[in-house]
């Protein structure tokens, strides 16, 4: 995975797929950006459960959502495992969003990385 340009508003690197990841310690530690969970409601609670202060749209309402957004605005992207996050964050680059991200390994990586 390459980093993307220096100077940029994150330390962002694209997967395989060539979708922009930011990791969870990055995202813990910063909250420059607008952090939207793109997971279905009855998934936000238990072990996996929503960070605090973030915003949630479910993936399937995120252009809808994101229509009103500001697209120079930085957004990260959070869901259970980096799949869903991922899929959307190419969904608002598409849409025109200039920098967005999504969180590697969703809440998982947040969750292992919490538990030392």
């Amino acid at each position: 995975m390459a980093p993307e340009a220096k100077g940029s508003w994150a330390p962002v690197e694209r997967a395989r797929d060539g979708v922009p990841e930011v990791k969870a310690a990055w995202v813990l530690g910063h909250r420059e950006h607008r952090l939207v969970d793109v997971r279905e409601e009855d998934e936000l609670h238990g072990p996996l459960a929503a960070l605090p202060e973030i915003e949630h749209v479910p993936l399937g309402q995120l252009a809808a959502a994101a229509a009103s957004w500001d697209r120079s605005a930085p957004v990260v992207l959070v869901c259970r495992s980096g799949g869903r996050s991922g899929r959307g964050a190419t969904e608002l680059l598409a849409l025109g969003f200039e920098r967005v991200a999504s969180l590697r390994g969703g809440m998982k990586a947040v969750r292992a990385l919490q538990a030392g």
